[in-house]
């Protein structure tokens, strides 16, 4: 089984905030394979589903960003993941340009505290995470204050596009693997920024 854990914060006033872009992500998911996000096990809300032939449990935990990895920690033990080969989380990410996503399989947090909670729950930086550009085209100052205001209707649309890069990420990540995944969306958001 995988499992893929979108991190954000519970509750209807954090749901279009830019660090909710994990949970976004996983309810897109269940959409497309007819899953719900409902069940509460442990310290998260799951749901089952099937993704290019893969079982798969989907995740967002209920802890707040901040306390992540306890509920990560907590799925990994019950179902017997390994989060080398079976662990996708999926978060913003401050330094990268919105509408940007970026694979990567190892490395530090960065300072992303939804991340270092997983890293230091688990005890290891070994697993796959696919993180999606949130930092915007202005100053924004205080950078915890603006992860947690709402997204712009005016950013909807290509936060729409992001969301769906996203899904298609997961499957390629499931069906051919984290190389060809890193190479296709990679090297597609560094043209992309090279263009601009």
């Amino acid at each position: 089984m995988k499992l893929i854990v979108g991190l954000g914060n519970p509750g209807i006033e954090y749901q279009f905030t830019w660090h909710n872009l994990g949970f976004l992500v996983v309810d897109r998911l269940a959409e497309q394979c007819g899953a719900q996000v409902v069940n509460r096990h442990g310290r998260a809300l799951t749901g089952k589903c099937n993704i290019a032939g893969n079982e798969v449990l989907l995740a967002k935990p209920e802890t707040y960003m901040n306390l992540s990895g306890v509920a990560v920690r907590e799925l990994v033990e019950k179902h017997e993941i390994d989060p080398v080969k079976d662990l996708i989380v999926i978060y913003d990410e401050l330094d990268l340009p919105v509408g940007a996503i970026r694979i990567r399989q190892r490395g530090s947090s960065a300072g992303h505290n939804g991340l270092e909670s997983i890293i230091g729950a688990l005890g290891t930086q070994e697993f796959l995470r696919i993180r999606l550009g949130i930092a915007p085209d202005r100053p924004f100052g205080d950078g915890a204050k603006y992860v947690l205001s709402q997204i712009r209707k005016a950013q909807y649309p290509v936060i729409d596009q992001t969301l769906d890069a996203a899904v298609d990420a997961v499957s390629v990540i499931l069906t051919q693997g984290a190389s060809v995944a890193m190479n296709r969306f990679n090297r597609k958001a560094e043209t992309d920024s090279a263009e601009k």
